[in-house]
Protein backbone atom coordinates (compact mmCIF):
# COMPACT_ATOMS: atom_id res chain seq x y z
CA UNK A 1 0.00 0.00 0.00
CA UNK A 2 1.45 3.41 -0.89
CA UNK A 3 2.42 5.72 1.93
CA UNK A 4 -0.02 8.44 0.80
CA UNK A 5 -2.89 6.23 -0.33
CA UNK A 6 -6.34 6.64 1.20
CA UNK A 7 -6.23 3.22 2.84
CA UNK A 8 -3.29 4.36 4.96
CA UNK A 9 -5.08 7.50 6.08
CA UNK A 10 -8.55 6.09 6.74
CA UNK A 11 -8.04 2.52 7.92
CA UNK A 12 -7.59 2.14 11.65
CA UNK A 13 -6.47 -1.00 13.40
CA UNK A 14 -9.21 -2.64 15.49
CA UNK A 15 -8.74 -2.15 19.19
CA UNK A 16 -8.54 -5.89 19.80
CA UNK A 17 -6.20 -6.57 16.88
CA UNK A 18 -3.15 -8.71 17.65
CA UNK A 19 -1.32 -7.25 14.65
CA UNK A 20 0.07 -3.78 15.28
CA UNK A 21 0.59 -3.26 11.52
CA UNK A 22 -3.10 -3.82 10.78
CA UNK A 23 -4.40 -0.73 9.02
CA UNK A 24 -0.96 0.90 8.82
CA UNK A 25 0.83 -1.25 6.27
CA UNK A 26 -0.13 -4.19 4.13
CA UNK A 27 -3.57 -5.70 3.75
CA UNK A 28 -6.53 -5.40 6.05
CA UNK A 29 -9.08 -8.15 6.56
CA UNK A 30 -11.82 -5.77 5.41
CA UNK A 31 -10.04 -5.09 2.14
CA UNK A 32 -9.52 -8.78 1.42
CA UNK A 33 -13.19 -9.40 2.22
CA UNK A 34 -14.34 -6.60 -0.12
CA UNK A 35 -12.20 -7.83 -3.00
CA UNK A 36 -13.34 -11.42 -2.50
CA UNK A 37 -16.99 -10.29 -2.57
CA UNK A 38 -16.39 -8.18 -5.69
CA UNK A 39 -14.86 -11.18 -7.45
CA UNK A 40 -17.63 -13.55 -6.43
CA UNK A 41 -20.55 -11.19 -7.06
CA UNK A 42 -19.39 -10.20 -10.55
CA UNK A 43 -18.62 -6.63 -9.48
CA UNK A 44 -15.36 -6.58 -11.39
CA UNK A 45 -15.57 -2.85 -12.00
CA UNK A 46 -14.90 -2.29 -8.27
CA UNK A 47 -11.66 -4.29 -8.19
CA UNK A 48 -9.29 -1.76 -9.88
CA UNK A 49 -10.19 0.98 -7.40
CA UNK A 50 -9.87 -1.40 -4.45
CA UNK A 51 -6.34 -2.47 -5.39
CA UNK A 52 -5.18 0.85 -6.85
CA UNK A 53 -3.24 1.98 -3.77
CA UNK A 54 -1.71 -1.38 -2.89
CA UNK A 55 2.06 -1.74 -2.95
CA UNK A 56 3.27 -4.54 -5.23
CA UNK A 57 4.16 -6.69 -2.19
CA UNK A 58 0.69 -6.18 -0.71
CA UNK A 59 -1.01 -7.04 -3.98
CA UNK A 60 1.06 -10.23 -4.03
CA UNK A 61 -0.16 -10.98 -0.48
CA UNK A 62 -3.72 -10.40 -1.66
CA UNK A 63 -3.33 -12.89 -4.52
CA UNK A 64 -1.96 -15.44 -2.07
CA UNK A 65 -4.97 -14.89 0.23
CA UNK A 66 -7.47 -15.55 -2.55
CA UNK A 67 -8.58 -18.90 -3.90
CA UNK A 68 -7.80 -19.88 -7.49
CA UNK A 69 -11.11 -18.68 -8.96
CA UNK A 70 -11.07 -15.30 -7.18
CA UNK A 71 -7.39 -14.86 -8.04
CA UNK A 72 -8.18 -15.47 -11.69
CA UNK A 73 -10.90 -12.82 -11.66
CA UNK A 74 -8.58 -10.23 -10.09
CA UNK A 75 -5.77 -10.92 -12.59
CA UNK A 76 -8.11 -10.77 -15.58
CA UNK A 77 -9.64 -7.54 -14.30
CA UNK A 78 -6.30 -5.82 -13.77
CA UNK A 79 -5.03 -7.11 -17.13
CA UNK A 80 -2.13 -5.23 -18.69
CA UNK A 81 -2.07 -2.82 -15.73
CA UNK A 82 -0.60 -5.52 -13.48
CA UNK A 83 2.63 -4.22 -11.97
CA UNK A 84 5.43 -6.56 -13.06
CA UNK A 85 7.01 -6.26 -9.63
CA UNK A 86 4.04 -8.10 -8.11
CA UNK A 87 5.24 -11.33 -9.71
CA UNK A 88 8.60 -11.17 -7.93
CA UNK A 89 6.88 -11.03 -4.51
CA UNK A 90 4.66 -14.08 -5.05
CA UNK A 91 5.24 -17.48 -3.51
CA UNK A 92 6.56 -19.87 -6.16
CA UNK A 93 3.46 -22.06 -6.22
CA UNK A 94 1.05 -19.11 -6.44
CA UNK A 95 3.29 -17.46 -9.03
CA UNK A 96 2.91 -20.48 -11.29
CA UNK A 97 -0.86 -20.15 -11.08
CA UNK A 98 -0.70 -16.43 -11.88
CA UNK A 99 1.66 -16.91 -14.83
CA UNK A 100 -0.67 -19.53 -16.28
CA UNK A 101 -3.32 -16.81 -16.54
CA UNK A 102 -1.09 -14.67 -18.78
CA UNK A 103 -0.41 -15.27 -22.46
CA UNK A 104 3.15 -15.40 -23.77
CA UNK A 105 3.12 -11.77 -24.92
CA UNK A 106 1.89 -10.49 -21.54
CA UNK A 107 4.40 -12.66 -19.75
CA UNK A 108 7.27 -11.42 -21.92
CA UNK A 109 6.26 -7.83 -21.15
CA UNK A 110 6.24 -8.60 -17.41
CA UNK A 111 9.70 -10.20 -17.50
CA UNK A 112 11.32 -7.39 -19.50
CA UNK A 113 9.96 -4.81 -17.06
CA UNK A 114 11.59 -6.56 -14.11
CA UNK A 115 15.17 -5.96 -13.04
CA UNK A 116 17.40 -8.72 -14.37
CA UNK A 117 17.83 -10.52 -11.02
CA UNK A 118 14.07 -10.75 -10.48
CA UNK A 119 13.54 -11.81 -14.09
CA UNK A 120 16.08 -14.62 -13.75
CA UNK A 121 14.43 -15.77 -10.53
CA UNK A 122 11.18 -16.10 -12.46
CA UNK A 123 12.70 -17.76 -15.53
CA UNK A 124 14.73 -20.39 -13.68
CA UNK A 125 11.59 -21.80 -12.02
CA UNK A 126 9.84 -22.38 -15.34
CA UNK A 127 9.72 -25.63 -17.31
CA UNK A 128 12.33 -25.82 -20.05
CA UNK A 129 9.72 -25.70 -22.83
CA UNK A 130 7.88 -22.71 -21.33
CA UNK A 131 11.17 -20.98 -20.66
CA UNK A 132 12.27 -21.41 -24.28
CA UNK A 133 8.94 -20.14 -25.61
CA UNK A 134 9.09 -17.08 -23.37
CA UNK A 135 12.68 -16.24 -24.31
CA UNK A 136 11.82 -16.42 -28.01
CA UNK A 137 9.04 -13.88 -27.47
CA UNK A 138 11.46 -11.32 -26.00
CA UNK A 139 13.54 -8.71 -27.81
CA UNK A 140 16.91 -10.07 -28.94
CA UNK A 141 18.93 -7.95 -26.50
CA UNK A 142 16.97 -9.08 -23.45
CA UNK A 143 16.98 -12.69 -24.63
CA UNK A 144 20.77 -12.79 -24.89
CA UNK A 145 21.11 -11.20 -21.45
CA UNK A 146 18.84 -13.76 -19.80
CA UNK A 147 20.35 -16.73 -21.65
CA UNK A 148 23.82 -15.73 -20.41
CA UNK A 149 22.54 -15.47 -16.83
CA UNK A 150 20.76 -18.84 -17.03
CA UNK A 151 24.01 -20.43 -18.16
CA UNK A 152 25.53 -19.84 -14.71
CA UNK A 153 25.13 -22.62 -12.10
CA UNK A 154 21.88 -22.74 -10.16
CA UNK A 155 22.00 -20.94 -6.77
CA UNK A 156 25.19 -19.15 -7.81
CA UNK A 157 26.05 -15.45 -7.69
CA UNK A 158 25.51 -15.37 -11.47
CA UNK A 159 21.83 -16.22 -10.98
CA UNK A 160 21.50 -13.87 -8.00
CA UNK A 161 23.20 -10.77 -9.39
CA UNK A 162 21.63 -7.81 -11.15
CA UNK A 163 23.13 -7.14 -14.56
CA UNK A 164 22.22 -3.44 -14.48
CA UNK A 165 25.35 -1.83 -13.02
CA UNK A 166 26.45 1.78 -12.71
CA UNK A 167 30.12 1.57 -13.74
CA UNK A 168 32.24 4.65 -14.40
CA UNK A 169 35.79 4.90 -15.82
CA UNK A 170 38.62 5.71 -13.43
CA UNK A 171 39.59 8.83 -15.40
CA UNK A 172 36.33 10.65 -14.71
CA UNK A 173 35.81 13.45 -12.23
CA UNK A 174 32.88 13.83 -9.83
CA UNK A 175 31.34 16.38 -12.18
CA UNK A 176 31.54 14.10 -15.21
CA UNK A 177 29.99 11.28 -13.20
CA UNK A 178 27.08 13.44 -12.05
CA UNK A 179 26.48 14.64 -15.62
CA UNK A 180 26.49 11.02 -16.78
CA UNK A 181 23.87 10.02 -14.22
CA UNK A 182 21.70 13.00 -15.23
CA UNK A 183 21.85 12.06 -18.91
CA UNK A 184 19.40 9.87 -20.78
CA UNK A 185 21.46 6.78 -20.05
CA UNK A 186 19.37 3.92 -18.66
CA UNK A 187 20.34 3.30 -15.06
CA UNK A 188 18.91 0.94 -12.40
CA UNK A 189 15.93 2.27 -10.48
CA UNK A 190 17.82 1.97 -7.19
CA UNK A 191 21.55 1.80 -6.53
CA UNK A 192 23.82 2.82 -3.67
CA UNK A 193 27.35 2.59 -5.04
CA UNK A 194 29.23 3.42 -8.20
CA UNK A 195 31.70 0.81 -9.47
CA UNK A 196 34.94 2.35 -10.73
CA UNK A 197 36.45 0.29 -13.56
CA UNK A 198 39.64 0.26 -15.63
CA UNK A 199 39.74 0.22 -19.46
CA UNK A 200 39.16 -3.58 -19.57
CA UNK A 201 36.14 -3.27 -17.26
CA UNK A 202 37.79 -4.71 -14.18
CA UNK A 203 36.59 -3.09 -10.92
CA UNK A 204 39.14 -0.88 -9.19
CA UNK A 205 37.02 0.44 -6.36
CA UNK A 206 33.58 1.47 -5.12
CA UNK A 207 32.14 4.80 -4.14
CA UNK A 208 28.95 5.47 -2.16
CA UNK A 209 26.66 8.05 -3.70
CA UNK A 210 26.60 10.04 -0.46
CA UNK A 211 30.35 10.65 -0.66
CA UNK A 212 30.20 11.73 -4.28
CA UNK A 213 27.41 14.22 -3.59
CA UNK A 214 29.50 15.84 -0.85
CA UNK A 215 32.56 16.20 -3.08
CA UNK A 216 33.37 19.08 -5.44
CA UNK A 217 33.03 18.49 -9.18
CA UNK A 218 36.73 18.73 -10.23
CA UNK A 219 37.84 15.90 -7.87
CA UNK A 220 38.81 12.64 -9.56
CA UNK A 221 36.68 9.63 -8.76
CA UNK A 222 39.78 7.60 -7.93
CA UNK A 223 40.70 10.07 -5.18
CA UNK A 224 37.57 9.34 -3.15
CA UNK A 225 36.72 5.73 -4.01
CA UNK A 226 37.12 2.81 -1.62
CA UNK A 227 39.95 0.62 -2.88
CA UNK A 228 39.21 -2.07 -0.31
CA UNK A 229 36.17 -3.96 -1.52
CA UNK A 230 35.18 -7.60 -1.88
CA UNK A 231 34.25 -8.66 -5.43
CA UNK A 232 32.37 -11.94 -5.66
CA UNK A 233 33.18 -14.64 -8.26
CA UNK A 234 30.20 -15.26 -10.51
CA UNK A 235 30.20 -18.98 -9.70
CA UNK A 236 30.15 -18.55 -5.90
CA UNK A 237 27.27 -20.34 -4.17
CA UNK A 238 24.54 -18.02 -2.89
CA UNK A 239 24.96 -19.30 0.67
CA UNK A 240 28.59 -18.18 0.58
CA UNK A 241 27.45 -14.82 -0.80
CA UNK A 242 25.03 -14.44 2.11
CA UNK A 243 27.82 -15.29 4.55
CA UNK A 244 30.09 -12.58 3.10
CA UNK A 245 27.34 -9.95 3.33
CA UNK A 246 26.61 -10.93 6.91
CA UNK A 247 30.27 -11.19 7.91
CA UNK A 248 31.34 -7.83 6.51
CA UNK A 249 28.09 -5.85 6.68
CA UNK A 250 27.97 -5.31 2.92
CA UNK A 251 25.23 -3.34 1.19
CA UNK A 252 26.31 -3.87 -2.38
CA UNK A 253 29.28 -5.55 -4.03
CA UNK A 254 30.41 -6.26 -7.61
CA UNK A 255 30.39 -9.67 -9.27
CA UNK A 256 33.29 -10.65 -11.55
CA UNK A 257 33.85 -13.41 -14.09
CA UNK A 258 36.90 -15.69 -14.45
CA UNK A 259 38.94 -12.90 -16.10
CA UNK A 260 38.10 -10.42 -13.34
CA UNK A 261 35.73 -8.34 -15.49
CA UNK A 262 32.65 -6.76 -13.94
CA UNK A 263 29.49 -8.66 -14.94
CA UNK A 264 26.96 -7.58 -12.34
CA UNK A 265 26.25 -6.48 -8.80
CA UNK A 266 24.56 -8.05 -5.78
CA UNK A 267 22.64 -5.88 -3.33
CA UNK A 268 21.59 -6.56 0.24
CA UNK A 269 17.91 -6.98 -0.63
CA UNK A 270 18.82 -9.98 -2.80
CA UNK A 271 20.81 -11.47 0.07
CA UNK A 272 17.94 -10.99 2.52
CA UNK A 273 15.82 -13.11 0.18
CA UNK A 274 18.54 -15.77 0.06
CA UNK A 275 18.79 -15.89 3.86
CA UNK A 276 15.01 -16.20 4.15
CA UNK A 277 14.87 -18.92 1.47
CA UNK A 278 17.70 -20.93 3.02
CA UNK A 279 16.17 -20.64 6.50
CA UNK A 280 12.76 -21.72 5.21
CA UNK A 281 14.30 -24.57 3.23
CA UNK A 282 16.20 -25.90 6.25
CA UNK A 283 13.14 -25.68 8.50
CA UNK A 284 10.97 -27.45 5.93
CA UNK A 285 13.54 -30.17 5.30
CA UNK A 286 13.91 -30.85 9.01
CA UNK A 287 10.19 -31.62 8.97
CA UNK A 288 10.34 -33.53 5.68
CA UNK A 289 8.39 -31.01 3.60
CA UNK A 290 9.01 -29.04 0.44
CA UNK A 291 9.57 -25.30 0.59
CA UNK A 292 6.25 -24.64 -1.19
CA UNK A 293 4.25 -27.00 1.00
CA UNK A 294 1.84 -24.36 2.34
CA UNK A 295 0.47 -23.33 -1.06
CA UNK A 296 0.69 -26.72 -2.79
CA UNK A 297 -2.41 -28.70 -3.68
CA UNK A 298 -3.59 -31.51 -1.40
CA UNK A 299 -2.38 -34.30 -3.68
CA UNK A 300 1.05 -32.72 -4.23
CA UNK A 301 1.50 -32.08 -0.52
CA UNK A 302 0.43 -35.60 0.38
CA UNK A 303 2.85 -37.09 -2.13
CA UNK A 304 5.73 -34.93 -0.86
CA UNK A 305 5.17 -35.90 2.78
CA UNK A 306 4.44 -39.58 2.21
CA UNK A 307 8.02 -40.68 1.54
CA UNK A 308 9.26 -38.92 4.67
CA UNK A 309 6.52 -40.46 6.79
CA UNK A 310 7.30 -43.87 5.28
CA UNK A 311 10.92 -43.52 6.38
CA UNK A 312 9.77 -42.53 9.87
CA UNK A 313 7.52 -45.57 9.92
CA UNK A 314 10.53 -47.79 9.23
CA UNK A 315 12.43 -46.26 12.13
CA UNK A 316 9.39 -46.66 14.40
CA UNK A 317 9.23 -50.35 13.50
CA UNK A 318 12.91 -50.66 14.44
CA UNK A 319 12.13 -49.15 17.85
CA UNK A 320 9.22 -51.57 18.18
CA UNK A 321 11.58 -54.50 17.57
CA UNK A 322 13.68 -53.30 20.50
CA UNK A 323 10.56 -53.18 22.69
CA UNK A 324 9.56 -56.68 21.51
CA UNK A 325 12.91 -58.02 22.77
CA UNK A 326 11.75 -57.27 26.31
CA UNK A 327 8.11 -58.31 26.03
CA UNK A 328 8.47 -60.78 28.90
CA UNK A 329 9.83 -58.10 31.22
CA UNK A 330 7.02 -55.70 30.24
CA UNK A 331 4.40 -58.39 30.99
CA UNK A 332 5.79 -58.95 34.48
CA UNK A 333 6.53 -55.32 35.33
CA UNK A 334 3.73 -53.11 33.96
CA UNK A 335 5.56 -50.01 35.22
CA UNK A 336 8.08 -50.44 32.40
CA UNK A 337 5.35 -50.01 29.77
CA UNK A 338 4.00 -46.96 31.55
CA UNK A 339 7.36 -45.20 31.99
CA UNK A 340 9.29 -46.05 28.81
CA UNK A 341 7.66 -43.29 26.65
CA UNK A 342 9.03 -40.72 29.13
CA UNK A 343 12.62 -41.81 28.52
CA UNK A 344 12.26 -41.84 24.73
CA UNK A 345 10.41 -38.52 24.66
CA UNK A 346 12.97 -36.73 26.83
CA UNK A 347 15.81 -38.07 24.69
CA UNK A 348 14.09 -36.99 21.49
CA UNK A 349 13.38 -33.49 22.75
CA UNK A 350 16.90 -33.00 24.12
CA UNK A 351 18.39 -34.28 20.86
CA UNK A 352 16.19 -31.95 18.80
CA UNK A 353 17.43 -28.96 20.80
CA UNK A 354 21.04 -29.92 20.13
CA UNK A 355 20.32 -30.73 16.49
CA UNK A 356 18.67 -27.36 15.88
CA UNK A 357 21.60 -25.46 17.36
CA UNK A 358 24.15 -27.52 15.41
CA UNK A 359 22.39 -27.23 12.03
CA UNK A 360 22.06 -23.48 12.50
CA UNK A 361 25.73 -23.14 13.49
CA UNK A 362 26.77 -25.08 10.37
CA UNK A 363 24.55 -22.94 8.16
CA UNK A 364 25.95 -19.69 9.56
CA UNK A 365 29.54 -21.03 9.55
CA UNK A 366 29.89 -20.56 13.27
CA UNK A 367 30.67 -24.28 13.56
CA UNK A 368 33.75 -25.36 11.63
CA UNK A 369 35.98 -28.43 11.65
CA UNK A 370 38.37 -26.79 14.11
CA UNK A 371 35.49 -26.14 16.53
CA UNK A 372 33.76 -29.50 16.12
CA UNK A 373 35.39 -31.19 19.11
CA UNK A 374 34.50 -28.31 21.41
CA UNK A 375 30.88 -28.42 20.23
CA UNK A 376 30.63 -32.18 20.76
CA UNK A 377 32.12 -31.96 24.26
CA UNK A 378 29.91 -29.02 25.23
CA UNK A 379 26.65 -30.61 24.03
CA UNK A 380 27.59 -33.92 25.63
CA UNK A 381 28.19 -32.18 28.96
CA UNK A 382 24.87 -30.33 28.64
CA UNK A 383 23.11 -33.63 27.93
CA UNK A 384 24.86 -35.33 30.86
CA UNK A 385 24.04 -32.54 33.33
CA UNK A 386 20.40 -32.34 32.19
CA UNK A 387 20.26 -36.14 32.38
CA UNK A 388 21.43 -36.12 35.98
CA UNK A 389 19.01 -33.37 36.98
CA UNK A 390 16.01 -35.05 35.38
CA UNK A 391 17.19 -38.43 36.71
CA UNK A 392 16.87 -37.07 40.25
CA UNK A 393 13.38 -35.79 39.52
CA UNK A 394 12.07 -38.80 37.61
CA UNK A 395 13.84 -41.30 39.88
CA UNK A 396 11.90 -39.88 42.82
CA UNK A 397 8.68 -39.84 40.78
CA UNK A 398 9.14 -43.47 39.76
CA UNK A 399 9.93 -44.51 43.34
CA UNK A 400 6.87 -42.85 44.89
CA UNK A 401 4.56 -43.68 41.97
CA UNK A 402 5.17 -47.42 42.08
CA UNK A 403 6.59 -47.71 45.59
CA UNK A 404 9.81 -49.26 44.29
CA UNK A 405 13.27 -47.68 44.62
CA UNK A 406 14.50 -50.14 41.99
CA UNK A 407 12.08 -48.79 39.39
CA UNK A 408 13.12 -45.25 40.30
CA UNK A 409 16.78 -46.21 39.91
CA UNK A 410 16.21 -47.83 36.50
CA UNK A 411 14.32 -44.78 35.27
CA UNK A 412 17.05 -42.44 36.56
CA UNK A 413 19.89 -44.41 34.96
CA UNK A 414 18.08 -44.65 31.60
CA UNK A 415 17.39 -40.93 31.69
CA UNK A 416 21.08 -40.09 32.16
CA UNK A 417 22.22 -42.44 29.40
CA UNK A 418 19.61 -41.33 26.86
CA UNK A 419 20.13 -37.59 27.35
CA UNK A 420 23.89 -38.08 27.08
CA UNK A 421 23.42 -40.01 23.83
CA UNK A 422 20.96 -37.35 22.61
CA UNK A 423 23.58 -34.63 23.10
CA UNK A 424 26.19 -36.68 21.24
CA UNK A 425 23.87 -37.69 18.40
CA UNK A 426 22.42 -34.19 17.99
CA UNK A 427 25.93 -32.91 17.33
CA UNK A 428 27.67 -35.79 15.57
CA UNK A 429 24.90 -36.62 13.06
CA UNK A 430 24.77 -33.19 11.34
CA UNK A 431 28.58 -32.89 11.53
CA UNK A 432 28.97 -36.27 9.83
CA UNK A 433 26.42 -35.46 7.13
CA UNK A 434 28.08 -32.11 6.47
CA UNK A 435 31.49 -33.80 6.26
CA UNK A 436 30.16 -36.27 3.67
CA UNK A 437 28.66 -33.49 1.58
CA UNK A 438 25.02 -34.12 2.50
CA UNK A 439 22.65 -31.42 3.72
CA UNK A 440 22.37 -31.86 7.52
CA UNK A 441 18.86 -30.41 7.44
CA UNK A 442 17.50 -33.23 5.29
CA UNK A 443 18.24 -36.48 7.13
CA UNK A 444 19.43 -35.50 10.61
CA UNK A 445 15.99 -35.64 12.25
CA UNK A 446 15.29 -39.22 11.12
CA UNK A 447 18.65 -40.52 12.34
CA UNK A 448 18.30 -38.64 15.62
CA UNK A 449 14.79 -39.94 16.32
CA UNK A 450 15.89 -43.50 15.59
CA UNK A 451 18.91 -43.31 17.86
CA UNK A 452 17.15 -41.69 20.82
CA UNK A 453 14.19 -44.09 20.59
CA UNK A 454 16.29 -47.22 20.21
CA UNK A 455 18.82 -46.24 22.88
CA UNK A 456 16.10 -44.99 25.24
CA UNK A 457 14.03 -48.16 24.99
CA UNK A 458 17.05 -50.46 25.08
CA UNK A 459 18.61 -48.79 28.13
CA UNK A 460 15.37 -48.54 30.09
CA UNK A 461 13.99 -51.99 29.27
CA UNK A 462 17.39 -53.66 29.42
CA UNK A 463 18.16 -52.25 32.84
CA UNK A 464 14.63 -53.04 33.95
CA UNK A 465 14.89 -56.70 32.84
CA UNK A 466 18.32 -57.03 34.46
CA UNK A 467 17.51 -55.41 37.82
CA UNK A 468 13.82 -56.08 38.32
CA UNK A 469 13.60 -59.70 37.15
Amino acid sequence: MSETGPEVETQEAPADSDNELEGLYGLTDDLVHDIRLAAQEERREDIPSLVADLHAADLADLLEHLGSSDRSVVIQTIGDKLDAEVVSYLDVTVREDVLDLLNTGQLAAVVTELESDDAIDLLEDMDEADQKELLEAMPAGDRVLFEEALAWPEDSAGRLMRREVVAVPAVWTVGETIDYMRSDTELPDDFYYLIVVDPVHQPLGMMPLSRMLRTKRPVLITDIMDEEFRPIPVTMDQEDVAFLFRQYGLIETPVIDESGRLVGVITVDDVVNVIEEEHEEDMMRLAGMGEDDYYSAVVATTRARFSWLLLNLATAILASFVIAMFDAAIEKVVALAILMPIVASMGGNAGTQTLTVTVRALATRELTTSRALRAVVKESMVGLINGILFALVMGAVGWFWFGSPAIGGVLAAAMVLNLLVAGLAGTLIPLALDHWGADPAIASAVFLTTITDVVGFFCFLGLGAWILL
